[in-house]
């Protein structure tokens, strides 16, 4: 099976073995033992302990979740120290290196919030934080995280299918895609007066990859709310792409019949394409994609296709050649 090419984004430290029985079975797992990482598998094993209780840091407001249904949502990886997860970011908004988000995102201010959803819609609508928190149940999703330039997380958000919302809205037959747009204040957000990007960032889906199950729309993390470093006070999750499209602090979502050109295939198209799924098979132009490092760790790991949920969505891209569409 072909697996599609990425552009990307992100941060990442990595070194042990999964336990295949959750995603594509046992072949996959003895590859990667004898790739090198054996020793660290068991830690794979151990990590089963996530699934049973994620502890809250007690740093933020508590937000529980039920744990989810969704096949896939539930990694058995070892889960990623919250400081680690919450002082490593990508977050252009607040500056262009890793540590710069959670020295300068104190001057965001997550509430008041609204998010206008707009465009090929029958119901479009302007929603209140509130109204989101409480569109649907939250749940736990324990999701990967892999991103372009190379490192990867394993964290326990807090949130709801983006489908729910969207069912709401009920696109029109003309929707075939969505398009996510990010609050881009230079009162609020000092990296929006470079010009690094073309402000505000803008991301986008197919409306079936939005649609997708495992697509959350995440407001926290570890059991609290969103920090504002890893962008409060919602933004998007989708697992098996790199992290640039996962959009932070989103004020707009608009249904739209062409493709969204997104900032970073503005800002370096050749490196930066509109799918973005995880494929180790396709190196970016200037680094390989073919393993990674997990955030708080030292030995790297080879990268899974679709970052190990191709079981679920490489179905959404049957007969595509995904080298071109990468």
């Amino acid at each position: 099976m072909q697996y599609l090419k990425d552009r990307g984004f992100t941060h990442a430290r990595a070194s042990d073995v999964t336990p295949r029985d959750v995603y594509e079975g046992r072949r996959t797992l003895l590859r990667g033992l004898a790739a090198g990482a054996a020793g660290v598998a068991m830690a794979g094993w151990a990590s089963r302990d996530a699934l049973a209780q994620v502890a809250r840091p007690g740093k933020l407001a508590a937000l529980p979740g039920a744990r989810s249904a969704v096949a896939g949502a539930l990694t058995m990886e070892k889960l990623t120290p919250y400081g680690d997860a919450t002082s490593y970011n990508n977050f252009y908004e607040f500056g262009t290196d890793k540590s710069d988000p959670v020295r300068a995102a104190g001057t965001l201010k997550p509430r008041p919030w609204a998010v206008s959803v707009e465009g090929e819609v029958k119901k479009p609508k302007t929603y209140d934080l509130d109204e989101l928190l409480k569109l649907a149940p939250m749940e736990e999703r324990i999701y990967r995280l892999r991103c372009v330039e190379g490192w990867s997380m394993v964290i326990p958000w807090v949130g709801y299918s983006l489908a729910e919302l969207i069912k709401r809205v009920e696109p029109t037959g003309n929707a075939k895609y969505v398009e996510f747009i990010t609050l881009a204040d230079k009162t609020q957000m000092p990296g929006v007066r470079s010009s690094v990007l073309d402000w505000p960032y803008v991301e986008g889906l197919r409306l079936d990859e939005a649609m997708h199950p495992l697509t959350l729309l995440a407001v926290g993390l570890y059991g609290e709310v969103m920090p504002k470093q890893n962008g409060a006070p919602l933004r998007l999750i989708v697992p098996w792409k790199y992290g640039f499209k996962s959009a932070k602090s989103i004020v707009k979502i608009r249904f739209v019949r062409d493709m969204p050109r997104s900032s970073w295939m503005k800002s370096a198209p050749q490196e930066y394409g509109f799918y973005s799924n995880v494929n180790p098979e396709v190196p970016h132009p200037r680094w390989s994609q073919a393993q990674e490092r997990r955030l708080g760790e030292f030995l790297k790991r080879k990268t899974l296709p679709f970052n190990g949920y191709a079981e679920q969505v490489a179905a959404l891209y049957a007969g595509m050649d995904l080298r071109r569409n990468y």
